[in-house]
């Protein structure tokens, strides 16, 4: 058990506990050599106890500390103290992505863009390094004041993944995300991630999960052969582009979502474009779920039901349903995933006979060159000489630097390893386009952002102290300023600052006399702030005046605070030197 206080390796001293979850405990420490808080993921009972699952833990975590991205929570440390296995981490101040679903039901599209970019943006850096995270999903997913996006859990999330089906603990929050080759047994891939990420886009944009059931199981077959619902059913008038992501996204066959993070994210950004918003719907190459496997996983979910359901006689004619107990569920979950995993694993043998080993016996990996600032025709002849193929269809992104009509990159990015014969998308330059800058005050930043984001410019959020009164009131979220005039006109890559209200309220005079001790203490309710009040015997105020508060007027007010005032209270009046008392009492 750590303890508040406690030191872990004699370097990370242990301030509070900030969260519990079935695989760690969550810690706020200080690093005593670095001098910065910094977040202990210690992990918790039977895993720290599993020596294969600990190496694993290890071996992923640290290759999780080489990943630097503004979107990843960094991993500074890995290690073990007396039996506990921990991981330390970035401290950061900030709530799950699923406590803002909680709290807002389902987020706008532009939110939902916004956020998704991040995510995809972060992932990418992962995704380059070969690196899967497995569990993404909006509880590892942390939301800055400011809106910025922290992926968290990579190191526990890839060691994880040999052995979350197994724990009951864990995969309930994380089944509602997991990939139909997961579900089945099979090895994750980076598209793994993509439809993970698909169906958080879908919670998003809706404010609901698309697959429920009452057990674990059932959601992973839901997975397996259902098809996503959809979202134009939940939310009329989504543009044909963000219907198409996810769609694709999210689809049961691997070959036909996106190669990556980065193909993803590079659709992301401009599928809020009013070109985008009537589109042709996606239609799949690669047929998404087997006719033959559809069927099995019919007959194991009828199987399932009929054993959940097993009845057996008791004496004359009495029939009791026979309850199933938490080891019976185990068991029978195990053998579904198993039953599951050997018809799924002859698919794709037989699959991989006809198909895959022609192409893997016949394909290596390149890196994809830089054709940065070359001609179209260029950069088509560089790609294709190095031995991939280019698609006829080009994105068009404003740059300061590149002149128009060359590129400016693609997609895959250079230096990233793929198979010979992956199709590259190259994005050209449209030349220093100029963007006019409107007047964004009294919008949400997250909507404003978003937009801004898509032309191209760097959005920083800042909070601005201000006070509230009778005559100007503020909206948490809502911007106030910006940095750049509206009419003026900057390039793609400009930096643009808006302010959001950081709303201060200070102590008022509660001996001016408008004040009650009933108002003192709906102050304090308001304001989460302890108060103590003091009933003193004087004559020289009206019984009830508060004429003393321990904090001055214009004091700004900080949650948890105490305070204390004096309330006046007329004097007991014991009768002239005391003559009308009896026995010491008036």
């Amino acid at each position: 058990m750590i303890m508040k206080g406690q030191k872990i390796s004699d370097r990370y001293q242990i301030i509070k506990s900030i969260g519990e979850g079935g695989m760690a405990n969550v810690y706020l420490a200080y690093d005593t050599i670095l001098d910065r808080n910094v977040a202990v993921k210690v992990l918790r009972g039977d895993l720290s106890n599993d020596e294969k699952f600990v190496r694993r833990f290890q071996r992923e975590a640290l290759a999780a500390s080489s990943l630097s991205h503004p979107n990843i929570v960094e991993v500074y440390d890995v290690g073990e103290d007396n039996g506990e296995y921990y991981i330390v981490m970035e401290y950061i101040e900030g709530k799950h992505l699923k406590n803002l679903l909680k709290k807002r039901g389902k987020l706008t599209l532009s939110e939902a863009v916004d956020i998704m970019l991040q995510i995809t943006d972060g992932l990418s850096a992962a995704h380059d390094s070969y690196i899967i995270h497995r569990d993404i999903k909006p509880q590892n997913i942390m939301i800055l004041e400011n809106g910025l996006v922290k992926i968290t859990d990579f190191g526990i999330a890839m060691a994880m993944n040999a052995t979350q089906l197994t724990q009951t603990n864990s995969v309930m929050g994380s089944v509602h995300y997991l990939p139909p080759e997961q579900a089945s047994g099979q090895g994750s891939t980076l598209q793994s991630d993509i439809y993970s990420m698909g169906i958080v886009m879908y919670e998003l944009i809706t404010g609901e999960l698309p697959f429920k059931g009452d057990n674990a199981v059932e959601i992973a077959l839901k997975h397996l052969k259902e098809p996503i619902p959809d979202i134009r059913e939940k939310v009329p008038n989504v543009p044909n582009s963000i219907y198409n992501i996810i769609k694709r996204a999210t689809a049961k066959n691997p070959k036909n979502r996106y190669n990556d993070a980065r193909e993803m994210h590079d659709d992301l950004l401009t599928c809020l474009d009013d070109a985008r918003a009537n589109e042709p719907i996606i239609s799949f190459k690669y047929p998404e779920v087997d006719t033959d496997d559809a069927k099995l996983m019919k007959m194991v979910k009828d199987s399932k039901k009929e054993k959940e359901v097993k009845k057996e006689k008791v004496g004359d004619d009495e029939v009791i349903a026979k309850k199933i107990t938490g080891d019976d569920l185990k068991k029978q979950n195990k053998l579904l995933i198993i039953l599951a995993f050997i018809f799924t694993g002859l698919v794709v043998a037989i699959t991989a006979l006809v198909v895959f080993i022609p192409m893997l016996t016949g394909g290596k990996s390149i890196e994809v060159p830089d054709v940065s600032d070359m001609t179209v025709s260029e950069a088509i002849d560089t790609l294709q000489n190095a031995g991939f193929v280019v698609s006829d269809e080009q994105r068009e992104v404003s740059s300061a630097d590149i002149e128009e009509g060359r590129v400016v990159r693609t997609s895959p990015a250079v230096g990233s390893e793929r198979k010979e014969g992956t199709t590259i998308t190259l994005y050209v330059s449209l030349g220093d386009t100029q963007i006019e800058i409107e007047d964004y005050t009294g919008e949400s930043y997250l909507e404003v952002k978003g937009r801004l984001e898509t032309l191209g410019l760097y959005v920083l959020i800042e909070r601005r102290d201000v006070e509230e009164t009778d005559e100007e009131t503020y909206e948490d979220g809502v911007i106030i300023d910006q940095s750049i005039e509206p009419g003026e006109k900057v390039s793609a890559g400009t930096n643009i600052t808006l302010y959001i209200p950081n709303i201060v309220t200070n102590y008022p005079d509660f001996t001016s006399g408008e004040y009650t001790v009933e108002d003192v203490e709906d102050f304090a309710d308001t304001y989460e702030l302890e108060v103590e009040i003091e009933y003193v015997e004087t004559s020289e105020y009206e019984p009830g005046a508060i004429y003393y508060q321990s904090r001055p007027e214009g004091q700004r007010v900080v949650a948890g605070q105490s305070f204390k005032i004096r309330v006046a209270e007329a004097p007991v009046d014991n009768g002239e030197d005391g003559e009308n008392c009896e026995n010491g009492l008036c």
